[in-house]
Protein backbone atom coordinates (compact mmCIF):
# COMPACT_ATOMS: atom_id res chain seq x y z
CA UNK A 1 0.00 0.00 0.00
CA UNK A 2 1.39 3.24 -1.01
CA UNK A 3 1.91 5.76 1.82
CA UNK A 4 -0.68 7.85 0.26
CA UNK A 5 -4.11 5.43 0.29
CA UNK A 6 -2.81 3.65 3.80
CA UNK A 7 -5.32 4.31 6.80
CA UNK A 8 -4.97 7.25 8.35
CA UNK A 9 -7.15 6.45 11.63
CA UNK A 10 -7.74 3.01 14.01
CA UNK A 11 -11.01 2.72 12.16
CA UNK A 12 -9.80 3.14 9.07
CA UNK A 13 -6.96 0.39 9.47
CA UNK A 14 -9.73 -1.92 10.86
CA UNK A 15 -12.35 -1.20 7.81
CA UNK A 16 -9.34 -1.95 5.23
CA UNK A 17 -8.28 -5.03 7.07
CA UNK A 18 -12.07 -6.58 6.70
CA UNK A 19 -11.67 -5.90 3.20
CA UNK A 20 -8.16 -7.30 2.30
CA UNK A 21 -8.92 -11.14 2.64
CA UNK A 22 -11.97 -12.35 0.90
CA UNK A 23 -12.54 -15.16 3.74
CA UNK A 24 -13.26 -13.78 7.10
CA UNK A 25 -12.00 -16.97 8.53
CA UNK A 26 -9.16 -18.87 6.81
CA UNK A 27 -7.31 -20.86 9.04
CA UNK A 28 -3.83 -22.03 8.48
CA UNK A 29 -0.52 -20.27 9.80
CA UNK A 30 1.53 -20.52 6.48
CA UNK A 31 0.35 -16.19 5.97
CA UNK A 32 0.76 -15.54 9.47
CA UNK A 33 4.34 -17.13 9.17
CA UNK A 34 5.83 -15.60 5.80
CA UNK A 35 5.01 -11.97 7.45
CA UNK A 36 5.93 -12.94 11.21
CA UNK A 37 9.58 -13.98 9.84
CA UNK A 38 10.14 -10.50 7.65
CA UNK A 39 8.96 -8.86 10.84
CA UNK A 40 11.86 -10.41 12.74
CA UNK A 41 9.56 -12.68 14.96
CA UNK A 42 10.75 -15.53 17.17
CA UNK A 43 8.34 -17.65 18.09
CA UNK A 44 10.23 -18.95 21.09
CA UNK A 45 11.43 -15.56 22.22
CA UNK A 46 9.27 -14.33 24.89
CA UNK A 47 8.00 -16.74 27.51
CA UNK A 48 4.14 -17.48 26.35
CA UNK A 49 0.95 -18.95 28.19
CA UNK A 50 -1.17 -19.87 25.11
CA UNK A 51 -5.05 -20.48 26.43
CA UNK A 52 -7.44 -22.12 24.59
CA UNK A 53 -10.69 -24.13 24.97
CA UNK A 54 -14.67 -23.42 23.64
CA UNK A 55 -15.97 -21.74 26.91
CA UNK A 56 -13.42 -19.38 29.73
CA UNK A 57 -10.55 -18.40 27.50
CA UNK A 58 -11.38 -14.85 28.41
CA UNK A 59 -11.34 -15.11 31.96
CA UNK A 60 -8.79 -17.28 32.39
CA UNK A 61 -7.05 -14.96 30.15
CA UNK A 62 -7.54 -11.81 32.42
CA UNK A 63 -6.81 -13.99 35.49
CA UNK A 64 -3.83 -15.49 34.53
CA UNK A 65 -1.88 -12.09 32.96
CA UNK A 66 -3.37 -9.96 36.74
CA UNK A 67 -1.63 -12.60 38.59
CA UNK A 68 1.23 -12.26 36.56
CA UNK A 69 1.33 -8.78 36.82
CA UNK A 70 1.14 -8.56 40.42
CA UNK A 71 3.88 -10.90 40.93
CA UNK A 72 6.22 -8.02 39.17
CA UNK A 73 5.87 -9.05 35.66
CA UNK A 74 5.95 -6.57 32.54
CA UNK A 75 2.91 -8.38 30.75
CA UNK A 76 1.04 -8.47 27.73
CA UNK A 77 -2.34 -9.70 27.06
CA UNK A 78 -3.95 -10.38 23.87
CA UNK A 79 -7.73 -11.86 23.92
CA UNK A 80 -10.78 -11.52 21.41
CA UNK A 81 -13.21 -10.34 20.41
CA UNK A 82 -13.52 -7.01 22.66
CA UNK A 83 -16.82 -5.79 24.23
CA UNK A 84 -16.51 -1.92 23.47
CA UNK A 85 -13.38 -1.34 21.64
CA UNK A 86 -10.82 -2.93 19.63
CA UNK A 87 -8.03 -1.57 21.89
CA UNK A 88 -9.27 -4.19 24.13
CA UNK A 89 -7.47 -6.64 22.55
CA UNK A 90 -4.12 -5.57 23.35
CA UNK A 91 -2.89 -4.41 27.07
CA UNK A 92 0.01 -3.84 28.46
CA UNK A 93 0.61 -3.74 32.03
CA UNK A 94 -3.67 -4.23 32.18
CA UNK A 95 -4.09 -1.24 30.21
CA UNK A 96 -4.97 -1.17 26.36
CA UNK A 97 -2.84 0.14 23.93
CA UNK A 98 -3.75 3.25 22.20
CA UNK A 99 -5.07 3.96 18.95
CA UNK A 100 -1.74 5.35 17.73
CA UNK A 101 0.56 2.52 19.05
CA UNK A 102 -1.86 -0.20 17.09
CA UNK A 103 -1.93 1.91 13.89
CA UNK A 104 2.13 1.98 13.91
CA UNK A 105 1.81 -1.62 14.24
CA UNK A 106 -0.56 -2.22 11.30
CA UNK A 107 1.75 0.36 9.00
CA UNK A 108 4.64 -1.74 10.39
CA UNK A 109 2.68 -4.73 9.54
CA UNK A 110 1.19 -3.94 5.65
CA UNK A 111 4.94 -2.95 4.64
CA UNK A 112 6.18 -6.45 5.74
CA UNK A 113 3.32 -8.12 4.24
CA UNK A 114 3.94 -7.09 0.74
CA UNK A 115 1.12 -9.37 -1.42
CA UNK A 116 0.14 -11.83 1.19
CA UNK A 117 -3.95 -11.33 2.07
CA UNK A 118 -3.54 -11.27 5.84
CA UNK A 119 -7.24 -11.90 7.72
CA UNK A 120 -8.45 -9.55 10.26
CA UNK A 121 -7.88 -12.15 12.88
CA UNK A 122 -4.19 -12.19 11.80
CA UNK A 123 -3.56 -8.68 11.45
CA UNK A 124 -4.63 -8.01 14.98
CA UNK A 125 -2.56 -11.01 16.30
CA UNK A 126 0.70 -9.75 14.57
CA UNK A 127 -0.02 -6.12 16.07
CA UNK A 128 -0.10 -7.46 19.46
CA UNK A 129 2.83 -9.48 18.83
CA UNK A 130 4.88 -6.44 17.58
CA UNK A 131 3.46 -4.50 20.18
CA UNK A 132 4.81 -6.70 22.77
CA UNK A 133 8.07 -6.77 21.18
CA UNK A 134 8.09 -2.63 21.04
CA UNK A 135 7.27 -2.83 24.80
CA UNK A 136 10.00 -5.87 26.14
CA UNK A 137 7.48 -7.60 27.83
CA UNK A 138 8.90 -10.27 30.28
CA UNK A 139 5.75 -12.76 29.47
CA UNK A 140 2.92 -12.71 27.32
CA UNK A 141 -0.48 -13.66 27.68
CA UNK A 142 -2.13 -14.84 24.15
CA UNK A 143 -5.89 -16.47 23.84
CA UNK A 144 -6.78 -18.22 20.94
CA UNK A 145 -9.15 -17.29 18.25
CA UNK A 146 -10.68 -20.42 17.18
CA UNK A 147 -10.01 -24.17 17.26
CA UNK A 148 -6.09 -24.19 18.57
CA UNK A 149 -3.61 -26.06 15.65
CA UNK A 150 -4.40 -23.33 12.95
CA UNK A 151 -4.76 -20.43 14.81
CA UNK A 152 -2.95 -17.25 14.02
CA UNK A 153 -1.94 -17.48 17.60
CA UNK A 154 -0.14 -21.03 17.71
CA UNK A 155 2.55 -19.48 15.54
CA UNK A 156 3.78 -19.00 19.10
CA UNK A 157 5.43 -21.54 20.98
CA UNK A 158 3.60 -22.03 24.25
CA UNK A 159 5.95 -22.49 27.31
CA UNK A 160 2.74 -23.26 29.15
CA UNK A 161 -0.41 -24.28 27.35
CA UNK A 162 -4.31 -24.35 28.90
CA UNK A 163 -7.36 -25.93 27.95
CA UNK A 164 -10.56 -24.15 29.41
CA UNK A 165 -12.68 -26.93 28.06
CA UNK A 166 -14.02 -28.62 24.93
CA UNK A 167 -17.52 -28.41 23.91
CA UNK A 168 -19.31 -28.59 20.07
CA UNK A 169 -18.15 -25.03 18.94
CA UNK A 170 -17.54 -24.10 15.14
CA UNK A 171 -17.81 -27.80 14.11
CA UNK A 172 -18.12 -26.63 10.31
CA UNK A 173 -14.41 -25.77 10.92
CA UNK A 174 -13.40 -27.92 13.60
CA UNK A 175 -14.85 -31.08 13.58
CA UNK A 176 -18.53 -32.67 14.22
CA UNK A 177 -17.58 -34.01 17.90
CA UNK A 178 -15.56 -33.27 21.20
CA UNK A 179 -13.20 -35.80 20.09
CA UNK A 180 -12.02 -34.25 16.99
CA UNK A 181 -12.74 -30.60 18.11
CA UNK A 182 -10.32 -31.58 20.87
CA UNK A 183 -7.60 -32.67 18.67
CA UNK A 184 -7.73 -29.29 16.99
CA UNK A 185 -7.61 -27.53 20.55
CA UNK A 186 -5.42 -29.21 21.63
CA UNK A 187 -2.41 -28.09 18.76
CA UNK A 188 -1.64 -25.52 20.94
CA UNK A 189 0.41 -28.06 23.57
CA UNK A 190 4.03 -28.38 22.34
CA UNK A 191 6.56 -31.12 23.32
CA UNK A 192 8.06 -31.44 26.46
CA UNK A 193 6.10 -28.64 28.31
CA UNK A 194 3.26 -28.36 30.10
CA UNK A 195 -0.59 -28.53 29.48
CA UNK A 196 -3.13 -27.41 31.92
CA UNK A 197 -6.56 -29.26 31.26
CA UNK A 198 -9.40 -27.44 33.17
CA UNK A 199 -11.63 -30.19 32.41
CA UNK A 200 -11.96 -32.98 34.43
CA UNK A 201 -13.23 -35.22 31.62
CA UNK A 202 -11.34 -33.97 28.68
CA UNK A 203 -12.13 -35.66 25.02
CA UNK A 204 -9.54 -38.93 24.93
CA UNK A 205 -7.95 -36.96 21.99
CA UNK A 206 -6.50 -34.38 23.99
CA UNK A 207 -4.44 -36.73 26.69
CA UNK A 208 -3.69 -38.50 23.38
CA UNK A 209 -2.40 -35.70 22.19
CA UNK A 210 -0.35 -34.41 24.59
CA UNK A 211 1.27 -38.34 25.48
CA UNK A 212 1.92 -37.85 21.48
CA UNK A 213 4.40 -35.22 21.70
CA UNK A 214 5.53 -35.63 25.60
CA UNK A 215 3.47 -32.38 26.73
CA UNK A 216 3.10 -33.05 30.66
CA UNK A 217 -0.38 -32.81 31.73
CA UNK A 218 -1.73 -30.53 34.98
CA UNK A 219 -5.11 -32.09 35.03
CA UNK A 220 -7.57 -30.75 37.28
CA UNK A 221 -9.09 -33.20 39.73
CA UNK A 222 -6.21 -35.33 39.90
CA UNK A 223 -2.54 -32.81 39.49
CA UNK A 224 -4.66 -30.00 41.56
CA UNK A 225 -8.31 -29.04 42.43
CA UNK A 226 -10.16 -26.61 44.26
CA UNK A 227 -13.23 -26.54 46.46
CA UNK A 228 -15.68 -23.42 47.91
CA UNK A 229 -15.22 -22.45 51.94
CA UNK A 230 -17.67 -25.22 53.64
CA UNK A 231 -17.82 -22.19 56.33
CA UNK A 232 -21.03 -19.72 56.62
CA UNK A 233 -18.37 -17.05 54.54
CA UNK A 234 -18.49 -19.14 50.66
CA UNK A 235 -16.46 -15.67 49.49
CA UNK A 236 -13.53 -17.65 50.26
CA UNK A 237 -12.22 -20.20 48.51
CA UNK A 238 -8.99 -22.86 48.24
CA UNK A 239 -6.71 -24.24 45.64
CA UNK A 240 -4.23 -27.53 46.22
CA UNK A 241 -1.85 -29.02 44.48
CA UNK A 242 0.21 -31.98 46.02
CA UNK A 243 1.50 -30.67 49.02
CA UNK A 244 0.85 -26.65 48.22
CA UNK A 245 -2.53 -25.09 49.14
CA UNK A 246 -3.31 -22.10 49.14
CA UNK A 247 -6.17 -21.73 51.58
CA UNK A 248 -8.89 -18.56 51.96
CA UNK A 249 -8.55 -17.33 48.44
CA UNK A 250 -10.44 -14.53 47.32
CA UNK A 251 -13.51 -15.48 44.57
CA UNK A 252 -12.60 -13.62 41.71
CA UNK A 253 -13.37 -10.24 40.84
CA UNK A 254 -15.51 -11.64 37.50
CA UNK A 255 -18.75 -13.20 38.34
CA UNK A 256 -20.30 -16.77 37.74
CA UNK A 257 -18.93 -20.13 39.61
CA UNK A 258 -17.39 -21.30 36.85
CA UNK A 259 -14.79 -18.36 37.18
CA UNK A 260 -13.39 -20.67 40.04
CA UNK A 261 -12.67 -22.95 37.60
CA UNK A 262 -10.73 -20.55 35.60
CA UNK A 263 -8.64 -19.20 38.14
CA UNK A 264 -7.78 -22.51 39.46
CA UNK A 265 -6.35 -23.33 35.88
CA UNK A 266 -4.48 -19.95 35.75
CA UNK A 267 -3.06 -20.60 39.21
CA UNK A 268 -1.75 -24.23 37.70
CA UNK A 269 -0.34 -22.46 34.90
Amino acid sequence: MSAASRPRSLQDWLRWQESLNPRAIALGLERVDVVARRLGFDPAATPTLTIGGTNGKGSTSMLAATMLREAGYRVGLYTSPHLLHYNERVQLQGEPVDDAALCRAFEAIDAARGEVPLTYFEFGTLAALWLFREAAVEVQVLEVGLGGRLDAVNWVDADVAVLTNVALDHQDWLGPDRESIGREKAGIFRRDRVAVLAEREPPVSVLTQAAAIGAPLQRLGRDYDYAEDASEDDSRWHWRSGATQLRSLPRPGLAGNAQLQNAAAAIAA
